[in-house]
């Protein structure tokens, strides 16, 4: 192999840990002086196209991310110049230009990810667009990736993240962190977007592409070191932390899940699940309780002692439905209450969240296990069947049909 080849096959693979831990940072910084998601995100992959061969030639910069804002930057000017609306942007440009000139080789590079989180999440965009828009910029997935999230093709993902970020210009969304009012409402719109992307994830099979359950965790490690010392954004980390400790128990050789209860702690990640314990314990010490904080707390007692704590699980839970009066925390409640003693009065409550909850699977999936308990065989085999009727998931699928076989032979 030739010395040039040699160094540009060194240069992509350098390229390529930078696109993974600095794309982000970098799309912030440029997104806050250009104001445009899309030229931004093109000028940067210009600037990573031309490093290929100035880095290969010439070895790397002293600040390989303070040259690629440089790059980008110019590049941002050429763009513009090039439109036929420059005269326009006559004042714009002009700043542009003076910014460049005034930079640095190796400057101290803020770090402006909490604005473009924030940014993705604002509630104008629906919240599929916001997942999208969030995986895309600091996730650094590509558009081919999230459409396989989203089970979309790549075309309608690539027309719906254009759409959002026309949006974020075109209303005017303001790239900026909100102000103390806003705060609460505003974050948990950004950790429900990190906690659907790790759902998402933690749903998947190993073949499914990009971990996404790592993007999240990722996402919510930067959100907590970006803002540290709230307890919510612990509480959500120490929720995803526990999950994702127990991950290599969930399912069997033969790829079909394992319910929690089931599984072989041994396999459960000792080190993370110790980070997540000890996060809940941080973020219940601050005296501020939120959702996030609960349901961390609600996983951990999972997790400690031999068997979990029931009657303290069910107090979580009342705590809960006063931030979440939902029928799904309802029907997670109905499930500690009947595991605490009391069955017939969860069946009660379950049977009363029909009507809202008909189409969601594990709905009907807790609904049979209640009717097992109970020895209703007929129900609980009806039950099962409209739960694997509208599973997506192949290991839930296989679980459930397990436990309708078991069913059907009493």
């Amino acid at each position: 192999m030739t010395a040039p080849a040699s160094n540009a096959i060194a240069v992509t693979k350098i390229l390529g840990k930078l696109a993974r831990e600095e794309q982000g940072r970098l799309l912030s910084i440029l997104i806050g002086k250009l104001r445009d998601f899309q030229l931004a995100e093109d000028v940067l992959q210009d600037a990573m196209v031309s490093a290929v061969s100035h880095w290969g030639r010439n070895g790397l910069p002293a600040s390989p991310q303070a040259w690629l804002l440089q790059v980008a930057h110019r590049k941002a000017i050429d763009r513009i110049r090039r439109t036929k609306t420059a005269e326009l942007a006559g004042a714009d440009l002009a700043l542009l230009m003076e910014e460049a000139s005034g930079q640095d080789d190796n400057p101290d590079i803020p770090d402006e990810r909490l604005r473009l989180v924030f940014t993705c999440c604002h509630p104008a965009l629906e919240r599929k667009s916001q997942v999208a828009l969030t995986l895309r910029t600091l996730g650094g997935l590509t558009t081919e990736e999230i459409a396989r999230v989203f089970l979309d093709r790549e075309t309608t993902m690539g027309q719906r993240l254009s759409r959002a970020k026309t949006k974020v210009a075109a209303a005017g969304i303001p790239y900026e962190v909100p102000g103390p009012e806003q705060w609460p409402a505003r974050l948990d719109a950004v950790l429900g977007v990190v906690y659907l992307i790790f759902t998402t994830g933690h749903a998947g099979t190993a073949d499914d592409g990009r971990d996404l359950a790592q993007e999240a965790l990722f996402l919510c490690r930067l959100l907590n070191n970006l803002r540290p010392d709230d307890p919510e954004i612990e509480g959500c980390l120490a929720l995803l932390t526990i999950n994702h400790a127990r991950r290599a128990a969930r399912l069997d050789d033969a790829g079909v899940r394992i319910a929690l209860l089931d599984q072989d702690r041994a396999l459960w990640e000792a080190s993370e699940l110790k980070e997540g314990l000890a996060l809940v314990e941080v973020a219940l010490s601050r005296g501020r309780l939120g959702p996030y904080q609960i349901k961390a707390a609600i996983a951990a007692c999972h997790c400690e002692g031999d068997t979990p704590d029931w009657s303290q699980i069910l107090l979580l839970y009342d705590e809960l439905l006063a931030f979440e009066p939902t029928d799904v925390v309802r029907l997670n409640r109905a499930v500690a209450l009947a595991e605490a003693g009391g069955l017939e009065a969860a069946i009660g409550i379950v049977d009363g969240l029909e009507a809202g909850l008909s189409d969601y699977q594990p709905f009907h999936a807790a609904r049979a296990e209640l009717f097992v308990r109970a020895g209703r065989w007929q129900q609980a085999c009806m039950a099962y069947e409209k739960a694997i009727a509208l599973v997506a998931n192949e290991a839930d699928k296989l679980f459930l049909k397990r436990r309708l076989a078991r069913v059907a032979g009493n």
